[in-house]
């Protein structure tokens, strides 16, 4: 980037010139797969981390593939014949997707890297040149206003969501437009705003490059832009969450105080949904002296929405703030004003009694049930992505224990989930388990103790008896008194159904 900010963009208004533009990518395999099969494993990787050096090793052909590896991915002049050679270098001047340099090549206005969809789709996300990868990358000063590509958050919060048919779904903060480009895959209507107009241009020309229908989009800032009356079945947004003294950079840096972004989104969201409907954001959210964070976010639920919170990583203050400091290329500059910086970072904590930040997942769900249900849990370990089938089964297992009570759970009939085992944990050579524990290889991939009754319980539920009758086989097993085992069973089944070990069987 130079001083005079970010470089012009491709005109959003040729859709015709975009789609022989992905016709030629396509044609020269410039796709995720293609892309890893000319680099190999260790440069694809690289360029998730903005080294491009092996990338450009591997492309010291002339092939077509190897021509547009160095014109999108590597920012490379490339000569006018060989680019000519590969697409129509003259609309592509004229739409603005190239420029003229030097004597005789070309260079690319913006990066286009491709990106495999979750059906096998071959897509092009637009991003500023030198921004392809999101997150804290560390890769030089950026200006504001410049808009990232897909990073660890961008996937991840589309691995989340949940992919079910819908009528209207809005992308809050589109950026690049990934997440607009998933939500098209199943919404009838998808709507994307941004307080920065660039993203909402980019947002375009990802969506035209990736064959995508067109979004509706709205500059503005959260959901300002969003009429009153308006309502949706999915919002999803991978806002900019981080907790600074100031905003420097649009892309990242929300402008309130704390974590009031996060917090202000998630609260007004409730609102704007349908009934049924999901909102599922990521964010950031501070740990103050004296209060108890699962507290914090109970609060910030609205009404009428049953919520599932998962934190998954939680950063002590200096080391959130070295993170965004590098973030920006902070600490590559001068050394005085990067420590002023880091400062001034820990004085805005430091008044604020913030001892560390969490981050997360938060999905809303509007539910008319009188008696919502919040969850707040801490969860840093390995997952299983996508996860969006795995949190829509489990607002629907919500559904299914509110309905039910001790009673009707004894007489409901109940499956072990596929890829459950079993652990047993003990001394060698003890002739019973200090305790088991049951595991999932699937979706949240948990783990809980049981006892001995409810790990027999659970390997013998196959649909076919009801807990109740299973629960009377177990105490004419072990001597027990049915009556006594049905009274106190019931809360392990209802933690095994709502952790997904256990699911119902009809």
């Amino acid at each position: 980037m130079t001083d005079s900010g970010p470089a012009p963009l491709p005109t959003a208004d040729r859709p015709d010139i975009a789609a022989r533009l992905r016709d030629a990518l396509l044609a020269a395999s410039f796709t995720a797969d293609g892309l890893l099969d000319l680099l190999g494993a260790p440069a694809y990787a690289a360029l998730a981390r903005s080294e491009t050096v092996p990338a450009l090793r591997a492309t010291r052909g002339d092939t077509p593939l190897e021509t547009l590896v160095r014109l999108f991915l590597l920012q490379q002049p490339v000569p006018h014949a060989r680019v000519a050679a590969v697409l129509e270098v003259e609309e592509a001047v004229e739409a603005g997707w190239l420029r003229r340099v030097g004597g005789d090549e070309v260079a690319a206005t913006v990066d286009v890297r491709p990106y495999g969809g979750p059906g096998g789709e071959d897509w092009f996300i637009v991003s500023d040149l030198g921004c392809a990868v999101g997150g804290a990358g560390g890769i030089g000063q950026r200006d504001e206003g410049v808009v990232l590509g897909v990073g660890g958050a961008s996937t991840t919060l589309a691995g989340i969501t949940v992919r079910t048919p819908v009528a209207a779904a809005l992308d809050l903060g589109t950026g690049s437009g990934i997440q607009a480009l998933h939500a098209a895959q199943h919404a009838t209507r998808v709507t994307a705003t941004d307080l920065n107009p660039r993203a909402l241009h980019i947002t375009a020309l990802t969506l035209a490059l990736s064959g995508a229908p067109a979004a509706d989009l709205r500059e503005g800032s959260l959901f300002e832009p969003v009429r009153d009356d308006e309502t949706f079945d999915l919002i999803v947004s991978n806002p900019p969450f981080v907790i600074s003294p100031r905003a420097r950079l649009t892309y990242r840096d929300g402008g309130m105080g704390g974590d009031d972004l996060c917090r202000s989104l998630v609260q007004q969201a409730g609102e704007r949904l349908n009934e049924g409907g999901f909102a599922q954001f990521l964010a950031n959210w501070q740990h103050v002296a004296g209060e108890d964070w699962q507290d914090r976010l109970r609060s910030w639920v609205p009404r009428g929405c049953d919520a599932w919170i998962v934190q998954r990583e939680v950063q002590d203050v200096t080391q959130y703030a070295e993170l965004w400091l590098r973030d920006a290329g902070d600490h590559r500059g001068d050394p005085a004003e990067y420590q002023a910086r880091y400062d001034a970072w820990l004085d805005e904590f430091e008044a604020r009694k913030v001892r560390a930040v969490g981050f997360g997942w938060i999905t809303l769900r509007r539910t008319g049930s009188a008696e919502p249900v919040v969850t707040v849990e801490e969860w840093p370990h390995p997952v299983e992505q996508p996860l969006g089938e795995t949190i829509r089964a489990h607002f629907e297992r919500l559904d299914y224990l509110r309905e039910h009570d001790d009673a009707a759970l004894l007489d409901s009939r109940f499956k072990l989930v596929p890829e459950v085992v079993q652990e047993q944990v003990g001394l060698p050579g003890a002739e019973d388990p200090e305790h088991v524990v049951l595991r999932q290889h699937r979706g949240m991939r948990r783990a809980t103790k049981v006892d001995t009754v409810g790990a027999g319980f659970a390997g013998v539920c196959d649909g076919t008896l009801s807990a109740g009758r299973i629960l009377d086989a177990i105490a004419q097993l072990v001597g027990e008194d049915p009556v006594v085992l049905r009274d106190r069973t019931p809360a392990q089944i209802r933690l095994l159904v709502e952790q997904g070990f256990l699911e119902p069987a009809g």
